[in-house]
């Protein structure tokens, strides 16, 4: 998508209170490596270098919070999707829930509903169904999908000229973004540089391969196999690896709608924002629930603030937008 075509709130929301003055003071602050003395809060979020990690990743997070809530006699449904809010008037009174594999349908008496759905899916779910004008906002929702392909590896061919001690002395980055036009390749994790015990056997390296497509395009389309050979080959040609024989094992993740995009009919969200804040017991939350580009700590944060609406009797629900929104509203909250 061209730069000219994409709405200004995307680059506000990412790069929010950063500056080339910022940027530059944060880099003499490195040299003179006295950025440990800074408080992280006073660090732009685009140049913060250290914060917690699960030892296990992400979602040991989200594995122990699925342990809490079914030890409070919860009820979690895996595999299973929405596929239909039934309101009565400004109140969602059930959720039809289906599991994708049984195929059944179960209806869900619904006292409050957090909503991390995709919006477009939320709202075009409605039963009875919203009016055309909203309909049509949900329809021009666009977004961009994304496919990770893990690739265990015996040795990296480039090696660690840095002074930066790592396990085994891999490269000590964790994200490298690659700018080569001739692959298709935007980002490459190292997992073992997020944590260690994300690899059983140190010896080796364990990447992933990111790539931004669209749903249904050909790149989407290929097999596990040919995604694993597609991105081996990437590998190679940008000098990662010597040759295909160092690849031990691959994985293929694809996440649809991982990024809510700031085009098609975004500039007339308000819309769709105005119904669903009407909807006394619906919290949209998250980055695909807001349709909103929040970074997970933030997308928690909204969370956080539904949940405290429903405790004090919150009508309001614009302290939620807030989050990521205002700056002061971060400083003291």
């Amino acid at each position: 998508m061209p730069c000219n075509k994409i709405k200004p709130e995307w680059g506000a929301q990412r790069v929010k209170g950063l500056s080339i003055s910022k940027t530059l003071i944060h880099a003499i602050r490195t040299l003179l490596k006295k950025e440990k003395s800074i408080e992280q809060k006073t660090i732009e979020t685009s140049l913060i270098e250290q914060f917690l990690y699960p030892k296990y990743g992400p979602g040991q997070l989200w594995e122990e919070v699925a342990s809490q809530v079914k030890a409070r006699k919860g009820e979690i449904y895996l595999n299973s999707k929405v596929i239909g809010l039934i309101r009565d008037k400004l109140k969602i009174t059930y959720v039809l829930v289906k599991d994708c594999e049984t195929q059944e349908v179960r209806k869900i008496r619904s006292d409050f509903v957090f909503s991390t759905m995709p919006v477009k899916e939320l709202i075009l779910s409605m039963q009875p169904s919203v009016t055309n004008e909203i309909k049509e906002v949900a329809e021009g929702l666009m977004y961009r999908d994304f496919i990770t392909v893990g690739i265990l590896l015996k040795e990296l061919k480039i090696k660690n000229e840095t002074k930066i001690k790592t396990v085994n002395n891999i490269i000590p980055d964790n994200w490298i973004y690659i700018q080569e036009r001739d692959v298709k390749l935007g980002r490459i994790q190292i997992f073992n540089n997020w944590s260690p015990y994300l690899v059983k056997d140190e010896r080796n390296i364990w990447l992933g391969l990111e790539y931004f497509a669209n749903e249904g395009d050909e790149l989407w389309n290929k097999t596990d196999k040919e995604l694993s050979q597609f991105a081996t080959s990437e590998l190679e040609q940008i000098g990662f690896i010597e040759q295909k024989d160092d690849v031990l094992d691959s994985v293929v993740i694809r996440t649809p709608k991982a990024y809510p995009a700031y085009f098609g009919s975004y500039d007339k969200f308000d819309i769709i924002k105005q119904f669903a804040d009407q909807i006394e017991n619906l919290f949209l939350i998250g980055r695909n629930g807001m349709h909103k580009y929040n970074n997970q700590d933030h997308s928690m944060l909204t969370a956080m603030e539904a949940v405290n609406n429903v405790i004090n009797n919150k009508k309001t629900k614009e302290n939620i937008w807030l989050v990521n929104a205002e700056q002061e509203y971060h400083e003291t909250n």
